[in-house]
């Protein structure tokens, strides 16, 4: 039996996966566009949710970052490189602008959130509350290594 959490994500995903359809040109076939992975986990001492999102050939620039009460946006755009002067054999890589929403399960204090980027991986550090904030909406700036 499913929670009410299980159905509003799901219901995030089918929104999400309309939403790529609807972006990709025709002649694309069957492929979502670029929908980055995602990885987050709880550590104890200290207490954070730590969100890992797979950027390989995103500009760091290029990626928006802001969390509003309990859920984490993440948006940007992988640009294709310059297509002149080239034949294809094989076209496989996704590129466009893509946005993930992950609920958070937890209360975080994004206030004291950090951010990085290293080897295509954007890794965002987020520190439990330790109280119930109001509505709040940051952006973090991503540093890059």
């Amino acid at each position: 039996m499913g929670s009410k959490r299980d159905v509003e994500r799901l219901g995030r995903e089918v929104h999400e996966l309309l939403e790529d359809v609807w972006r990709l040109p025709r002649f694309s076939g069957p492929r979502r566009g670029f929908r980055p992975q995602v990885d987050c986990f709880l550590t104890r001492e200290p207490d954070e949710l730590t969100v890992v999102v797979e950027l390989a050939g995103v500009d760091p620039d290029e990626v928006h970052v802001d969390a509003i009460q309990q859920e984490l946006r993440i948006w940007g755009e992988r640009r294709r490189p310059p297509t002149e002067g080239r034949v294809f054999q094989q076209l496989e890589i996704d590129y466009g602008p893509f946005e993930r929403r992950i609920p958070l399960a937890v209360e975080v204090d994004p206030a004291r959130a950090r951010a990085s980027y290293d080897a295509g991986l954007l890794t965002l550090v987020l520190p439990l509350a330790q109280r119930r904030p109001g509505p709040t909406k940051v952006e973090m700036e991503v540093e890059t290594r």
